[in-house]
């Protein structure tokens, strides 16, 4: 790129840096959860903002009907004869605030220290779109390509309508480059493009064993305890050395970066003493082979509890597998493991959960490599490759609608933004540089 043209973009960028923080401010001070139980008007309210957002800088808009979810907002530049379009992605619902007293300030009044701006949604993902705007306000005049803007409003609820949307409507999404601006670098100022994604499932396991509670001291001894065969059964879903133990299962290498084990269990909140798990190094662990968690279990609480046998009991198991697995497969073999670890013929149910794919991009098309130049431009430093243990089932339908495209995925965030749990935040000087990157790029598309 010409230096003239990086230096007019990142001063635009500057210059609209206050507006910015306006934009964010207006976005975080709407409530958006959209899992099921919450009022929905504030997720609607969301919708209307961000589109206001997109009018102002220069899209036609238009909300997108999704069956039984909130409106997609979509908007439109089109492309000059001859220029490609560039898909620019992002999602204005955010997760519950949690436990409001963890809280420094109010979580949905966006509150700036040491240069941290903080509230709920203030990276995930509102400052994902706040990004795209303010990229596209900076090339106003000259943007020179097509672009379209896509945010969807119930990513947070991991059952999003929008995958299904996309794979039915590929000409409204055609585009020869996509942008998803969900995620983030390894640390601040460090700059990252994310290259591969986990896929994702789950499944309940409800284990059965008495038609009710009944004395421990009466019939604890010969009768089973519910809990206790669920346990046995989670138990084996791990070996010694805390690999997963599901036959079939398998996991891949990984070229990439290799975090920083100190940093990164600083970053986990890994407490003094605990040992990670698993084989392999860290890179792989995160990023390339399979781990399983159980994420919930319902059986009585200790305040309360009784000396009775549990007579039954049930968990949510959540599977994490590398991009090139099939998720579906490994839900089945996962299930399929469950049901043979409950022992003592207790009475078992397995009912499977939601499945996302994984995603590994393609990093040798020249969107890649304008998406390089662009980083290293807007931080002084070359870009790292990272894996990321979350999934995106979205990006997979992006992959399967638009084959021909290069799939580039960043953003705002960082390592400490603490997202998904109390004093989430996003750096403004990062906000600030990953929105030069995406102008940048966006400017080198068009030449």
């Amino acid at each position: 790129m010409r230096e003239g043209v990086d230096d007019r973009i990142r001063d635009r960028v500057r210059v609209l840096m206050p507006q910015a923080v306006e934009d964010l401010r207006a976005l975080v001070a709407v409530p958006s959860i959209a899992f099921p139980g919450y009022d929905r008007a504030p997720v609607l309210e969301a919708a209307r903002v961000t589109a206001r957002l997109l009018e102002r800088v220069g899209c036609a808009v238009q909300f997108l009907e999704i069956p039984d979810a909130p409106p997609a907002v979509f908007g439109e530049i089109p492309a000059p004869a001859g220029a490609p379009t560039v898909l620019l992605y992002a999602h204005y619902d955010v997760q519950p605030e949690g436990d409001a007293s963890a809280w420094l300030s109010p979580p949905f009044e966006l509150t700036e220290r040491d240069g941290r701006l903080y509230g709920r949604g203030a990276a995930d993902n509102k400052a994902g779109i706040v990004m795209h705007a303010t990229a596209l306000q900076a090339l106003a005049g000259e943007l020179g390509i097509g672009v379209k803007v896509l945010v969807e409003g119930e990513e947070e609820t991991g059952r999003s309508g929008l995958e299904e949307w996309v794979l039915a409507h590929p000409e409204v999404v055609a585009a020869d480059v996509v942008v998803v601006g969900d995620m983030g670098n390894w640390r601040a100022g460090e700059p990252t493009l994310t290259t591969s994604l986990r896929g994702v499932t789950d499944c309940t396991i409800e284990v059965r064993t008495l038609a009710a509670p009944v004395h421990s001291g009466s019939y604890g001894g010969p009768f089973p305890d519910a809990l206790m065969a669920l346990i046995r059964a989670l138990d084996t879903l791990l070996d010694e050395n805390g690999d997963v133990a599901i036959d079939g299962l398998t996991g891949t290498s990984w070229d990439g970066l290799e975090p920083d084990e100190g940093g990164i269990a600083r970053e986990a909140g890994l407490l003094d003493g605990v040992s990670l798990i698993g084989t392999g190094t860290l890179g792989e662990r995160l990023w390339a082979k399979p781990s399983v968690n159980v994420i919930g279990i319902d059986a009585p609480a200790v305040e309360g509890s009784r000396n009775a046998l549990v007579h039954e009991a049930r968990a949510r198991v959540s599977l994490r597998v590398p991009p090139s697995s099939d998720p579906t497969e490994a839900q089945r073999l996962l299930m399929e493991h469950i049901r043979r670890s409950v022992p003592w013929n207790a009475r078992v149910r397995v009912t499977p959960g939601a499945v996302g794919p994984g995603f590994a991009a393609d990093t040798s098309g020249p969107a890649y490599s304008k998406a390089r130049e662009a980083l290293r431009e807007a931080y002084g430093r070359d870009p790292v490759s990272l894996g990321a243990g979350g999934s995106i089932p979205l990006v997979s339908a992006f992959a399967r609608t638009l084959p021909g495209a290069e799939i580039i995925l960043w953003g705002p965030e960082d390592g400490s933004c603490a997202i998904h749990a109390p004093n989430e935040s996003v750096d403004r000087e990062e906000l600030e540089r990953a929105t030069v990157a995406e102008a940048l790029l966006l400017a080198g598309l068009a030449r």
